[in-house]
């Protein structure tokens, strides 16, 4: 299994997760896991993914995700479970 992290940080509102989703969906990745809370009025969300059947090139979904942030005023990233692990190692 192949899998991705994704991070969404920014002001809440709603729609988030669907738009989200929707794009996953479109593409046939699998939500394996996923924590989202709104501290005061910063929504934070962090899914863990299967990418594994995905359709499309990583890359191409990766850049649909940044699109998607910058019209919803968010800060999307989709890396790489192998790389999101050596960035955030102690």
């Amino acid at each position: 299994m192949k899998k991705a992290v994704l991070t969404v940080i920014g002001s809440d509102r709603v729609g988030i997760i669907a738009s989200v989703s929707k794009i996953f969906a479109e593409a046939s990745i699998n939500i394996l896991d996923i924590t989202q809370t709104t501290m005061q009025d910063i929504f934070t969300m962090i899914m863990l993914v299967d990418v594994t059947n995905c359709n499309v090139p990583f890359r191409d979904i990766s850049e649909k995700l940044k699109l998607l942030g910058e019209e919803m005023n968010l800060n999307i990233q989709l890396r790489d479970v192998d790389i999101f692990n050596s960035m955030h190692q102690l």
